[in-house]
């Protein structure tokens, strides 16, 4: 009997030291662990896992002096218009699906297309393309623009805007019905959640010109 009430004793400090330290590391928390991790601010285009389309008809353009690009901003209304974008290396005018359907003046060729490829970050790397005039797309499903999760006044709209329309790939931004819109080249989600994280849930909305092929 002496002998068990020994051992019981001994054991006994053996399983509070245990415990305290157990105790000690739930004291000691990461700060990420509790909700506390801040994204820092993107700095590059992101680049695509897998294949990507264009969301609409880009124009793609060939100045004859320099690489063919795909232009996925804004447009100068002129003759030959007048844009810039992504260079794509591969683009060939006299594939089949190409040759003919582009205006040419000069040495400049351009036209629209919808184009299927990959997206490195930089470069578009073209794998298919359909011209404009006979591309037929599906109509898109209407989705309701999402609440904001913060209120801003117009004039701290207007200031988001200028903040991410610095973000890499961006080509344009303006805050409209207590939300900014944001056109980037692509996106693969994190500059969404940047964003998110950064001005509340839903205030900035990104919109990509290319997306994932599902």
């Amino acid at each position: 009997m002496k002998t068990a009430v020994v051992a019981l004793f001994l054991a006994v400090p053996l399983f509070v030291s245990c415990g305290g330290g157990d105790q000690g590391g739930d004291v000691v928390q990461d700060p990420a662990g509790a909700g506390g991790t801040t994204l820092e601010r993107p700095t590059a285009v992101p680049a695509a896992p897998g294949q990507v389309r264009s969301a609409n008809l880009p124009t793609v353009m060939d100045t004859g002096t320099g690489p063919v690009e795909l232009c996925l901003g804004a447009i100068a209304e002129s003759y030959p218009p007048q844009c810039g974008g992504p260079a794509i290396p591969d683009w060939d005018w006299s594939a089949a699906s190409v040759k003919g359907m582009f205006e040419q003046q000069g040495t400049i060729r351009w036209g629209t297309f919808a184009v299927t490829g990959t997206w490195d970050g930089e470069e578009f790397g073209v794998t298919d393309a359909i011209s404009g005039a006979l591309y037929d797309p599906m109509m898109p499903s209407a989705t309701p623009t999402p609440s904001p999760a913060r209120a801003y006044t117009d004039a701290e709209l207007q200031e988001i805007a200028t903040e991410v329309g610095d973000l890499p790939g961006a080509q344009g931004a303006y805050g409209a019905d207590g939300h900014v819109f944001l056109d980037v080249i692509y996106d693969d989600g994190s500059l969404q959640a940047w964003d998110d994280e950064e001005y509340g849930e839903s205030v900035v909305l990104v919109t990509p010109a290319l997306l994932d092929v599902q």
